[in-house]
């Protein structure tokens, strides 16, 4: 029972990191994302994946721990990519 609550939780934050990806390169700007969130989300992760090895408890739920460290490294691109758009436009209101 404890996997399957704990791959609830996992499937509700999972569900928002597509979400937040597709909004984000539809935004084309990275000024409403901070960094550290994502780097504190994408580590609170990877401990995670890092628990079910440690504690020899490897099951199912890895790979929603799995998916869940990939959508949010989308976000991360989408992050870079809205981060060089912004610099970019920023040059270029600077050359006017």
């Amino acid at each position: 029972m404890a996997s399957v609550l704990e791959a609830i939780m996992l499937v509700c934050f999972g569900l928002s990191w597509p979400i937040n990806a597709l909004k984000a390169w539809r935004a084309r700007t990275a000024k409403a994302t901070s960094p550290a969130f994502l780097v504190l989300i994408t580590f609170g992760y990877v401990a995670g994946i890092a628990a079910k090895f440690v504690g020899h408890n490897v099951n199912w739920v890895l790979g929603v721990y799995l998916f869940n460290l990939v959508a949010l490294i989308v976000n991360d691109l989408v992050y870079l990519r809205n981060r060089g758009i912004d610099a970019r436009e920023a040059y270029e209101a600077r050359q006017l």
